[in-house]
């Protein structure tokens, strides 16, 4: 069994590393942009000049052709390097295409894909502000209007980079829920242009504890019509596409949560060996060591699952199990390392100029997002335990 990358995935890994470390975006850069809520479009911009948001689209269309493993390699630096608010800017441009990669036709993958490779943000409109995680529930209507035109009528919650977007990513019901065989059935996925000058859409600011760089919004369809020819896929199993996008997501969440992590321990470290206080570094105190050598045990056992969960993804194999575990094991591990750098730094922990505030806020939303931990039990419950369904 060998747990090493390979070599190419070693010559990547030192690639955006030394990229990272030329960027003129240091920490000072990420405490502005999330004080005063601006998109890091200096970022993103130099990120997509230097190829790297078309990782995982295939070169026939302008990416790198990469894999998960390469994907995650990617992200994980990057939380590193910059925290979830520089993760979560480019994260759907990375790893967002892949519904449209696996179901789209070759007319859409054209269209769409050289344009993300190349640089186009894509946002996603999925989750409604009263259905939760129930993504059958969706209510926002794709009526046809004709051969050619869908009409969209709705409403979306929780849709980050929207107004910063060119592309979305659309979940809506072709067929309505009362009317459709299953539940699961009758939902459809589109990938269009975002046209705000139609004046069918609106979005309002979603004013959050945290990642306040990339904002998020919420987002209203009236009356917008667009082209019959974005539909991905299948018309009526978009939910089922949007299933085979759950694992590599959550193998993502877990990969930058690892990287930010580490950044918490090594800043609390740093600073444990600094800090004097009774004569002494605080570091020479168990109660301050063994906390954050249990949060490096932790983060260190999370990023095994994270890597073997992507391993089989890219094998083929399945990995439902392990994605979910990746993810709760990863997030829990890194909001534990946040917590521990605060208390590590005491009353400076509070402050912003240190950054471990902002990293103990950044991480919290990863026990909650994409998915919440319960609904990765919820999972881990019913499919590894065999425990009956429990919603």
């Amino acid at each position: 069994m060998d747990f090493e990358f390979t070599e190419d995935q070693k010559i990547l890994q030192s690639a955006i590393v030394d990229f990272l470390n030329k960027l003129p975006f240091d920490n000072a850069y990420w405490r502005e942009k999330e004080e005063k809520a601006e998109w890091p479009i200096e970022f993103c911009t130099a990120m997509a000049e230097g190829g790297w948001l078309g990782a995982l689209i295939p070169e026939e269309y302008g990416g790198a052709g990469m894999g998960l493993t390469e994907g995650c390699i990617l992200i994980e630096e990057i939380g590193r390097h910059a925290g979830i608010n520089a993760t979560t800017a480019v994260h759907t441009s990375i790893f967002g295409p892949w519904p449209l990669m696996l179901h789209g036709s070759e007319a859409l993958k054209s269209r769409v894909l050289p344009r993300i490779a190349k640089g186009e943000f894509i946002a996603f409109a999925i989750t409604e502000p009263d259905i939760g995680f129930d993504t059958t529930r969706v209510t926002t209507s794709a009526v046809p209007k004709d051969s050619e035109i869908y009409v969209i009528n709705g409403q979306k919650a929780f849709c980050s980079r929207v107004k910063e977007s060119q592309i979305l990513m659309l979940v809506a019901r072709t067929t309505p829920y009362e009317e459709a065989e299953k539940r699961t059935q009758g939902i459809t996925l589109f990938f269009t242009d975002l046209d705000w000058s139609t004046g069918a859409l609106e979005a309002h600011e979603m004013h959050k504890m945290g990642r306040n760089a990339v904002p998020t919004y919420q987002f209203f369809m009236d009356g917008w019509q667009i082209p019959a020819a974005d539909v991905c896929g299948e018309v009526g199993r978009g939910f089922y596409y949007l299933l085979d996008t759950l694992n590599p997501e959550r193998i993502a969440v877990a990969a930058q949560s690892v990287g930010l992590g580490h950044t918490c321990v090594a800043r609390a470290v740093e600073y444990a060996k600094e800090r004097i206080v009774f004569d002494r570094p605080i570091g020479q105190n168990q109660a301050i060591q063994f906390p954050l050598a249990e949060a490096y045990s932790r983060l260190e056992a999370a990023r095994l699952m994270t890597y073997k969960a992507a391993w089989l993804f890219d094998r083929g194999e399945p990995c439902g199990a392990e994605s979910n575990m990746a993810k709760v094991l990863a997030s829990d591990a890194a909001f534990f390392a946040a917590d521990r750098a605060v208390q590590t730094h005491g009353g400076y922990g509070y402050v912003r100029e240190f950054d471990v505030e902002r990293y103990f806020r950044e991480l919290r939303l990863m026990q909650i997002a994409p998915v919440s931990q319960e609904m990765a039990y919820n999972y881990l419950a019913q499919h590894v335990l065999g425990l009956p369904r429990s919603y």
